[in-house]
């Protein structure tokens, strides 16, 4: 793990924006494609409003989250309509969107063989929660260790904490074999809880399982 510490968190999304479309770029070299999985939530999307600009050959880049509340995506707690506001915008409108969702036409089989050419992940990007989950693996979870497992299928249904809706995750083998990868916090809290993921299993802090080969972008406020 490489920790990346920044005067401020406007710097550093600036800052990751920038690498992130260096990496982009570069990885048109030796691929047709490139394929890049982001997060939801609030955290990232300074980030993603600075990538969306980038001049980029997008028409050759596809973007999934790494996971997914099993919401509609024109719902309030939909990443996907986070994502459409933030990223899937501007010079960025000509990528490719990989929906990994299943509805009432769309099996988890469909889902797996939708996502097969976009493995490994060329840019994995991540954040964490003062619980030290990442995606959707939480601490607790009854699925998170099938979620973990070397065997586990790339994507899993996860129960959420707190009743809160399930979500569909990208898994550990899939996370863990990404080309490159990315963890982006913001604040003490989350410095703490990154100091002790890296004593913990991944059992205990889901986060743990990628920080091995992870660049963890960190900024105080």
């Amino acid at each position: 793990m490489e920790l990346i510490e920044y005067s401020d968190a406007e710097m550093m999304m600036v800052m990751l924006a920038d690498k992130l479309a260096s990496e982009i770029s570069k990885s048109f070299s030796s691929h047709d494609h490139v394929s890049i999985a982001v997060p939801g939530g609030s955290t990232p999307g300074p980030v993603f409003d600075t990538l969306s600009g980038a001049d980029l050959k997008w028409d050759r880049v596809h973007i999934l989250l790494t996971d997914e509340r099993m919401v509609p995506p024109d719902h309030e707690r939909s990443n996907e309509r986070l994502l459409r506001s933030h990223l899937l915008r501007d010079k960025a409108d000509a990528a490719t969107f990989v929906r990994l969702v299943p509805d009432a036409e769309t099996d988890m089989e469909t889902l797996e063989a939708r996502l097969a050419p976009e493995l490994p992940l060329s840019i994995l990007l991540l954040g964490m929660g003062s619980d030290m989950h990442t995606a959707s693996l939480f601490p607790g979870s009854p699925q998170l260790a099938a979620a973990l497992a070397t065997d586990a299928p790339p994507l899993m249904q996860i129960d959420a904490p707190g009743g809160l809706e399930p979500r569909i995750t990208l898994t550990g083998p899939v996370l863990r074999g990404a080309l490159s990868t990315h963890v982006v916090i913001i604040g003490d809290e989350k410095r703490e809880a990154l100091e002790r993921a890296r004593r913990l299993d991944p059992a205990e802090a889901p986060i743990a399982a990628i920080l091995g080969e992870a660049d963890v972008h960190w900024a105080k406020e």
